[in-house]
């Protein structure tokens, strides 16, 4: 592949395996690294050219690894090209591995100058960032926390080698200072911390070069994730059979809304019809079933003052969507022991993960959790900001702590289950953090269980499904203000590819 973009869905790489990629591409080089150095600089000049023709002069920002050696062979390539070329980088931070004090050497020879950073950057058309790849595991010191800094200030896009300075690549976290890319372009593998967390906002427009390394290198490094785009939903939704019938499109119980909670319940409930559930029905308090019927008197509400009037409809259903405006008082978790106690397929969100962590209770196999970050922190016993330091170590965690498909929401959504390779959500946007849009999630999660997808085919569609409803309803509006309720037409369009 060549300085391209994804696809319907890839493999994503934390640290270790890029570590990985990259000795076996050594070997397969005949063991001289500097043949994969002199691939990386010559792939980001083509990139640079074909994105910024127009750009005379580059700065290169180089640090003193292997990454700022492939800045050294990016600027050899702009100076030979007629480029006004600068070079500079951190005090204290000249090239000190070979391969990158051999390229610096090259591009000297050329008649290149490199310079200290000691303060403003000079003006430029075009940053290359080539200060710290994937071995950066820290807060950088003061010297290169200026220089991120400063990169950040010039008014000039930047393009970002392998990773955004500051970035951990592996994780997503970024240590303190990091440089805010318009394009990364990464070598041999994608990196899975770039997808998801902070990092995204500091990547910019992700590319992938796999430097003409062999297919089989690529295949011998067992990936960490794998990445899906929204064109991955037309495998999930074949047509309907001419002779389907609500029966065949499965029955979905929402258990929840407590007092003052009903919205929350009737969202999942509606996300459920939207996605094609045959049946839907509501489990709620008395004051909510008027209101919703005035709403969307497809659902069906009923009101549930106890556990045993939930009985009848637990029998009746194929999913349980439990949680939405639960609560966690005497009657939310008289309705969420019952609804556990029938295993029935689960979808898990809001009250129901809250009281699960204070419980600890064991769920069936096929249950399905859907926790934001804070709610991920309680199910784990941490703090979110552990959480969002390394998120696809806390999904892994939670996968392994209720041994179910977990989908860990946010910027980056990842699914995972027990003995499947984590997946990650290539859609979304900001404007998705308000209230309301996980209990449509829920619905769109429950309403695939019911039509028949396993747990980590539904959970994946499902959260797929939701996040192009955000972006399509986004697309119409804007992001600041998106509705929860805004997404429905969209799930419905998205349903019908």
């Amino acid at each position: 592949m060549s300085d391209s973009a994804p696809g319907a869905s890839g493999f994503l790489y934390v640290n270790a395996a890029l570590r990985m990629l990259e000795q076996a591409a050594i070997e397969e080089a005949g063991g001289d690294g500097s043949v994969l150095m002199e691939r990386a600089g010559a792939a980001a000049w083509r990139t640079a050219r074909r994105r910024w023709p127009q750009a005379r002069r580059v700065l290169v920002v180089c640090g003193p690894g292997n990454n700022g050696g492939d800045g050294y062979v990016v600027a050899r390539h702009a100076l030979q090209a007629g480029c006004e070329v600068r070079v500079r980088h951190a005090p204290q931070h000249a090239p000190s591995s070979v391969l990158a004090q051999r390229a610096a050497q090259a591009f000297m020879a050329a008649g290149g100058v490199v310079g200290v950073a000691d303060g403003a950057l000079p003006l430029c058309d075009l940053v290359v960032d080539a200060v710290f790849g994937i071995g950066l595991a820290r807060a950088p010191d003061d010297g290169v926390t200026a220089l991120l800094d400063a990169i950040n200030a010039l008014a000039a896009p930047v393009l970002a080698l392998d990773v955004p300075s500051g970035v951990d690549a592996g994780s997503g976290d970024v240590h303190g200072a990091a440089v805010r890319a318009t394009v990364t372009l990464q070598f041999l593998g994608a990196h899975l911390g770039l997808q998801t967390g902070p990092a995204l906002d500091h990547a910019g427009e992700r590319l992938l070069d796999t430097l003409d390394v062999s297919p089989a290198v690529l295949a011998g490094v067992r990936a960490d994730a794998q990445w899906f785009a929204v064109a991955a939903l037309t495998g999930w939704f074949p047509p309907r059979a001419r002779d389907s019938h609500k029966g065949n499109a499965g029955h979905v119980l929402c258990v929840g809304g407590d007092h003052g909670k009903g919205g929350a319940v009737l969202l999942a409930a509606e996300a459920a019809l939207r996605c094609g559930a045959g049946l839907v029905s509501v489990a709620t308090r008395a004051m909510h079933v008027g209101p919703m019927l005035a709403r969307r008197p497809e659902a069906m509400p009923h009101v549930v003052d106890d556990a045993s009037a939930l009985q009848p409809l637990l029998d009746a259903a194929t999913v349980v969507a439990l949680g939405p405006g639960l609560g966690t008082a005497g009657w939310g978790e008289s309705l969420y022991t019952s609804a556990l106690a029938g295993q029935h397929a689960l979808v898990f969100d809001a009250d129901a993960l809250n009281l699960l962590a204070c419980r600890g209770d064991r769920l069936p196999a096929e249950t399905i959790l859907t926790p934001h970050p804070g709610e991920a922190a309680r199910l784990l016993g941490c703090d979110v900001a552990r959480v969002q330091r390394d998120r696809h170590a806390a999904v892994q965690a939670l996968v392994g702590r209720y041994r179910c498909c977990v989908i860990l929401k946010g910027a980056g959504s990842l699914v995972a289950a027990p003995d499947r390779m984590t997946r990650l959500i290539a859609a979304g946007n900001p404007g998705m953090a308000v209230g309301g849009m996980g209990d449509v999630l829920t619905g769109c999660v429950a309403a695939l269980r019911a039509q028949g997808m396993q747990p980590f085919e539904a959970a994946t569609a499902g959260a797929l499904l939701h996040a192009r409803a955000g972006d399509r309803a986004a697309a119409g509006g804007g992001e600041r203000g998106l509705l929860p309720s805004d997404l429905f037409p969209y799930l419905r369009e998205g349903a019908n590819p």
